[in-house]
This record gives structure tokens, sequence and C-alpha cells, in this order.
């Protein structure tokens, strides 16, 4: 037979109140609605229960004496909660006698509070909100745990050549480059302009097999396609004109290392059906030469250009594709990996500047058309331009730079946060994570804008 699922614990609810008739009314009602309950009677009680025994949410009362109406049992129990408990969400159940004291400590962080007699309708609703925001907390907690788990590994095992990331998109393609780097195939790396391709390459070189060998790049699109093919393969003295002596390519260059060919796409016929030829055979001759020469290298092509689509177009020979794109990396532009802006940023900054609140905010709405290398030209022109330490929204010389304090067009900031709540499936806490932002100034800028809270 096969096993059981396993059971999953109902949340655990501590009412801490001297009325037994309010705790026993508690516990009924939770019961109804599967939620565990423990009570006690004390706040010295309520504090020892929480040493013992795991609990997602405390409800309590605001006081524990017939003597006093001034809340301040509560006022103390709710300050030792917080210090041996600081993420643990706590309700307050007061008398209307005790509303300032309430509204003073949800100030200090106190999820919620309501007055006696409470509405069993609004009741459950906050418990059922909390419980879910915690739920969703933990889970954020435990993704975190992973993902540092996952960056030690890579950071204590890999040469990652000085790299900044934070989000999960760029790790992914990260870990697959050091998967593929010691694999003797040829590796292709797509992406926008400027998102760090050939970074990307150095990577693979720098955990590959012949990490010790030469690497040796080549930009197929910044040379005039009759002199591609001499800088690849070589050309012996007047092969062409201008050719007085004898040259080496940059094949035999690379002979025993790596050899990064960027913008692969702008390779002329010619030379593509050359660079086939010896990737299937290691051989290749010299322009102006009938001698073979014979090379082990290791290619890896970058490309901005939609190769298929060439291929439909026939600009760009098909068999070259799939000998090129053995394995393929895709790096997303910056938009994709929003995490990555504010440490690429902190990393291009002259030492003893820093971003004020506003720039860190411009930067994160901004599009990034022109991806990392946008970002790198932005933060060393804000460098120059700032005339302290801290580097402001109007330095950075974006469109998008508006002060907080100028009441702006609104459309910018709201699609900024509707794209970050969609990336995370609703989770305000993993949006806000995204955004740079407390997860209560997100609910604030959420109600100023007026986007519903998922």
């Amino acid at each position: 037979m096969p096993p059981a699922p396993a059971t999953i614990p109902a949340p655990t609810i501590l009412v801490i109140d001297d009325n037994p008739t309010v705790a026993t009314a508690l516990e009924v009602l939770f019961s109804l609605h599967d939620l565990r309950t423990v009570c006690a009677a004390t706040p010295e009680e309520g504090l020892a229960r929480l040493r013992r025994e795991p609990v997602d949410l405390v409800i309590q009362d605001m006081n524990f004496s017939a003597d006093t109406t001034s809340g301040e049992e509560g006022q103390a129990l709710f300050k030792a909660i917080r210090a041996e408990h600081p993420d643990l969400p706590v309700i307050l159940l007061t008398a209307w006698t005790h509303l300032e004291s309430a509204v003073d400590l949800v100030k200090a962080g106190a999820a919620d509070y309501l007055g006696k007699p409470w509405d069993d309708r609004k009741l459950l609703a906050a418990v059922g909100n909390l419980l879910e925001l915690g739920q969703a907390s933990r889970a954020l907690a435990q993704q975190a745990g992973r993902e540092r788990r996952q960056r030690h590994a890579l950071e204590s095992q890999h040469d990652l050549r000085g790299l900044v990331w934070a989000d999960p998109a760029t790790e992914r393609v990260l870990t697959l480059a050091c998967q593929v780097a010691r694999a003797d195939v040829p590796v292709l790396i797509t992406g926008p302009n400027g998102s760090g391709k050939e970074r990307f390459a150095e990577i693979i070189q720098a955990n590959s097999l012949v990490k010790d060998g030469p690497f040796v790049t080549l930009n197929c699109g910044a040379l005039p396609s009759e002199l591609i093919e001499a800088e690849l393969f070589g050309a012996e003295a007047g092969a062409y004109t201008g050719a007085g002596k004898a040259r080496e390519g940059k094949f035999e260059a690379a002979d025993g290392g790596t050899l990064f060919l960027d913008e692969i796409g702008n390779l002329p016929p010619a030379g593509q059906m050359k660079l086939l030829r010896v990737l299937e055979t290691g051989r290749f001759s010299r322009l102006g030469s009938n001698k073979e020469r014979q090379v082990k290298v290791r290619v890896i092509s970058a490309t901005n250009a939609d190769l298929p689509a060439m291929i439909r177009a026939g600009t760009f020979r098909e068999d070259l594709y799939y000998r090129l794109n053995v394995i393929e990396l895709r790096l997303p532009p910056l938009a994709e990996r929003p995490r990555d802006i504010l440490p690429l940023a902190a990393s291009f900054l002259a030492p003893g500047k820093q971003l004020s609140d506003e720039a860190a905010a411009t930067l994160v709405r901004h599009a990034w058309p022109g991806n990392v290398r946008e970002l790198k030209n932005v933060m060393q022109r804000a460098g120059l331009l700032s005339a302290g330490p801290s580097i402001g929204a109007g330095d950075l010389g974006l469109a998008s730079a508006v002060p907080v304090a100028v009441a702006a067009d609104p459309e910018p900031d709201r699609a900024s946060i509707e794209q970050a709540l969609a990336r995370a499936g609703g989770i305000v806490a993993q949006a806000a994570l995204d955004l740079g932002l407390s997860r209560q100034a997100l609910y604030r800028r959420m109600e100023r804008l007026g986007i519903a809270r998922p």
C-alpha cells in the first residue's frame, strides 16, 4: 500500500486572557475553523508557553488585574513577546478604555487590535490574514535560506570572475554556466546587448578543463567582412592587399584554450562555412595557404540576433547553428532580473559614494533598455555629477527620475508594483523584496495608488 499522505498540522493560536469565559469562547470559535488553540491565564504563563512550544499567532488581553484598568500589564506583555519573538504576530483584545494604549502598540508592531466584545467575522478575517502572511513569510525565509546556500555553494566551488548578482533569474543561468563549463562542447550565449554575455563566457572559461589556456575574443561585428576570415584563421604574406607578412589567426592564438566569438550572427557566409569545418574537424588553413593546421579550441559564441529567423531568411547556416548551440545560455535583460539592479549599481559606485532612497527607487523603476552597460554608465556619470557622497535621483539623468516630494505621474510606480506583484504570485512580501522596499512601505504605496491587496 502507498504511504499515507503527511498530515499538515493545524496552525496554533495562543490566547492569553485571565477570563476563562473569553478563553473558552475563542477556543470554540477557532476549533470550528480547524485552528488549534492553547490558553494561558497570566502573562507569565503565556511567556512560558511560548518558550515551550511553537505558536503561529498570539491573542492577548490588555488587562490582567482587577486593581487597574490602565492596560499597563498588556503593554508589558506585548513588549516581552516582541523582545523574545520579534516576528510573531500579536492581536490585542481591548476594552475601549485601553484603546489609546492599543493604538500605540500597533504603531510599535502589534498586528491588530479588536474591542471587546469582538465581532467573530472580523476576528476570523484578521486571524486568517495573519496566518496566511506568516506562512508566506516562512516560505520566503526558507527560499532565502536556499538562495544563501546555493550562492555559497557557487562562490565556494567556482571562480565567478567577480560577478555581482542577487536575482534568482541570474543565478539559474550562472548555475547552468558552471555545470557546462567542464564539458568540452560549444556554448551559445544569447541575450540583449549589454546584458553581460562576455562575462559569462569568462566564467565558463575560468571553470573549464582549459582554464589555464588562453582566452581569446573576437567581435565578429567590429570588422569588415573581408577581414574576419583573416582574423579567425590567419593569413600568409600577400594573401590580401596590405598583408605584408604572415600572421596567425584567433584559432591559432586560442589553441589549448577558449575562443569567444561575439556577435556571431555577423559572420559572413564564407566565414560560416570555414568555422563549421573547424568545429567538425579541428582543422583549417590560413588565407593564402594550402597547409592545414590542427588546433584544440573550446568555442563559445554569443549573439543578440534571432539566429533561427536568420536561418529562415537564408543568412545563417542551419548546420552551423546546431554546431554552436550544443548548450544555450539565455541571459535575460536587466528588467527581467530586478533584484540585480541595486547590487550592480552599488558595485559601479566610486568609494565613498552611496545611493539615496530616492535614487534607489528610481533605478528600480527604470526600464534599462541598455541593460547592465547602461546601468554602469549611469552610475559612473552620477558619481561624477553628485556634489556630495549621496547620489540623488536628479544626479542619475534618467527620464524617470522624479523627486519623491514632488507630485508625479503615478503610472510608472503603479506599473512597477503591479509587475512585481505578478512576478511574486501575489505575495506582497516577495514583491516588496524585489522592489527594495519594506512590506509596510509597499502597502502604503499600493493604498495610495489604489492597487488592491491580493
